[in-house]
């Protein structure tokens, strides 16, 4: 049953050679059939190491993307994206290269969009076992637009009623989510970093003296996504990552999700939660008391350093899980992709694959 004991968040760290390509491809020396050619290489290469780490679903390592989230949310219909100054929040140390994302007409997904094409070169690549795609969750684009760019946000005739927006995002998704059905794909997550930062007290300081109710956008955010799975087939599983900035090991938010809880596990009807529980910066375990039926993944391996967690201090903080939600329910990962830009974190591919070794080692003993 998706999400699987020992699971993944998605991304993993580009090798060289596709760093290299990117490269020439931005200086103009590379085409691109020929950068394609080289993505694909990569992807080949991924599948086979998380086959070769036992994994029950693979991704493509999102190594066709420059961002987890901007690549996809400007594929859409009506959202282009823009140069900034600077990055919409900051991180603690490095900071990616900035642009953020305007809304200019009809919010809607390209039926023809190339990242149905990416799915269904990973299924034809991966053969039997199961395949997972990552896309941004639909909260980022009103987030990015609309919360982090409240200030200069000014919204267009056919979104002056902010409602219509929340529409017809959710109408784009349910569009996406039957396209990727029909490509084969039974396994979609939605990465979502606004409830981390909803999670964040300097950051809810910040939005609200900007005029901003975080807990009626935290309701608006629910329904949305909701209103979205509701094309969703039976036999197809959804999940969302809540992240707190993954970024060369570095992040944005802190906070527990007690601000949350109540109305994003107890209202959101996802399939499984992938959680970060990897530093005290996530809180305790208390917030899981609002689960319902929903699969939660502890993300209490971090993906942002290479030095290995003692595993029965992992199998500890598990059970210490349980007096929230049943072990059944329960299952482990990373806390975030090993690479949400193409930079990558702040380790080796080596250090990768022994992180998920690990995971998969706790979960057999936990599981069986």
């Amino acid at each position: 049953m998706r999400p699987y004991r020992y699971d993944i968040v998605g991304s993993f760290l580009r090798p060289d050679y596709l760093k290299d390509a990117r490269t020439e491809y931005a200086e103009g020396t590379l085409s691109a059939d020929q950068l394609r050619e080289v993505e694909d290489k990569a992807i080949k290469e991924l599948v086979e190491k998380e086959k070769a780490a036992g994994l029950k679903a693979v991704t493509d390592g999102e190594l066709r993307r420059r961002y987890w989230h901007l690549d996809f949310l400007a594929s859409l219909v009506g959202v282009e994206e823009i140069k900034a100054d600077h990055w919409s929040v900051a991180f603690k140390g490095h900071q990616p290269k900035a642009a953020t994302l305007e809304i200019v007409d009809k919010v809607d997904f390209d039926e023809n969009s190339e990242f149905l094409d990416h799915f269904s070169y990973l299924k034809e690549v991966a053969g039997d076992i199961d395949c997972k795609m990552t896309i941004p969750s639909p909260t980022m684009l009103h987030l990015i637009c609309c919360v982090r760019g409240s200030e200069s946000y000014q919204p267009i005739d056919r979104y002056k009623n902010e409602d219509d927006l929340y529409h017809e995002i959710a109408l784009a998704y349910q569009k996406a989510i039957k396209a990727f059905y029909a490509r084969g794909c039974r396994y979609l997550q939605f990465d979502d970093t606004s409830w981390g930062e909803f999670c964040d007290q300097s950051k809810r300081d910040d939005y609200a003296s900007r005029g901003l109710d975080l807990d009626q956008i935290a309701k608006n955010y629910v329904k949305m996504i909701n209103e979205a799975l509701e094309a969703k087939p039976d036999d197809m599983t959804i999940t969302m990552h809540i992240c707190r900035g993954n970024f060369r090991s570095t992040w944005f938010s802190s906070g527990g999700y007690e601000p949350v809880a109540e109305t994003l596990f107890g209202g959101c009807k996802i399939d499984g939660f992938f959680l970060e529980y990897d530093s005290d910066r996530a809180g305790d375990f208390k917030p899981l008391r609002f689960i319902k039926d929903q699969k939660v993944v502890l993300g209490l391996v971090t993906s942002k350093d290479p030095q290995l967690e003692d595993k029965e201090e992992i199998k500890e903080r598990i059970k210490e899980a349980t007096q929230y939600v049943a072990l059944d329910q329960l299952c482990l990962s990373p806390q975030c992709g090993f690479s949400s830009t193409e930079e990558g974190n702040i380790l080796t591919d080596d250090d990768q694959w022994k992180k998920m070794a690990l995971i998969k080692e706790i979960a057999e003993e936990v599981w069986g």
